[in-house]
């Protein structure tokens, strides 16, 4: 496994939620409470679109 692929903890502006994602994720991801977009997709490594409260190995 590719040594910077990570799982990250984030916590959405929105809705406080916490949620666990995949750092290089292929498609958007949105939060599960709200629907807030708290992670881009872009192909490589993702955009975060919100807070990282833990990285995850």
């Amino acid at each position: 496994m590719d040594t910077n692929s990570k799982f990250l903890k984030l916590k959405c502006k929105k809705c406080k939620n916490e949620q666990i994602v995949f750092n290089k994720a292929s498609r958007p991801v949105n939060c599960l409470v709200c629907g807030e977009k708290i992670l881009e997709s872009t192909g490589g490594k993702s955009k975060i679109k919100t807070t990282i409260l833990e990285v995850l190995d």
